[in-house]
């Protein structure tokens, strides 16, 4: 059975919280003051500059499968394939156009859930309160990846719900450490040539 959908009303006060924009004037004088040798570079080319340098880093994330390492062992992002949540995931325009609520049902990817997932918890050298860092990606670097996980949904890791994210880069790590001490065996050896 349907349920009738009612529309949101468009004119209702709302909250908005205040954003903060770390990409600013002030910063690129603080640049300035611990790099002065920087000092030809002007504001807009050290913006085009960090945010040239974010495009590549969302970039290798999306064409990565096991994501990428942050600069200064901030931690890792990647992209995880999840189940379909329980709660209902309502299709807005869909249900405002039909008047029924309208359910998202993800066919592009066999109803799979593509999630951004950020952890800090493996890195090398330990942050202070690192369990109040937290990660959100910006609206370029969610486009761009919803149209990947559309285009090869497979070949990003499954992460259950109850898995912790720490104990997969935990055996990573141990796999990268067995991989680096395994001998590699020359070319022409042969083992009964004594």
């Amino acid at each position: 059975m349907n349920k009738p959908y009612n529309k949101p009303d468009l004119n209702a006060p709302r909250f908005r919280p205040t954003r903060t924009t770390v990409l600013n004037r002030k910063l690129y004088e603080e640049f300035l003051e611990k790099y002065p040798k920087y000092s030809h570079v002007t504001l807009a080319e050290f913006k085009k500059i960090i945010v040239t340098f974010n495009e590549e880093l969302y970039k290798g994330i999306i064409n990565n499968r096991d994501g990428v390492e942050l600069p200064e062992s901030l931690g890792f992002i990647f992209l995880g394939t999840c189940k379909s949540p329980k709660k209902r995931n309502v299709d807005i325009v869909k249900s405002i156009e039909s008047g029924v609520e309208v359910v998202h049902q993800n066919w592009d990817s066999d109803n799979n859930l593509l999630k951004i997932f950020y952890t800090n918890h493996t890195s090398k050298y330990p942050l202070q309160n690192k369990q109040v860092w937290s990660f959100k990606a910006v609206k370029k670097f969610r486009q761009a990846a919803s149209v990947a996980y559309k285009e090869n949904w497979p070949k990003y890791m499954t992460v259950e719900a109850t898995r912790k994210i720490s104990t997969m880069f935990a055996k990573l790590r141990k796999r990268d450490y067995i991989m680096k001490k395994v001998s590699i065996i020359p070319e022409g050896y042969n083992e009964f040539n004594l």
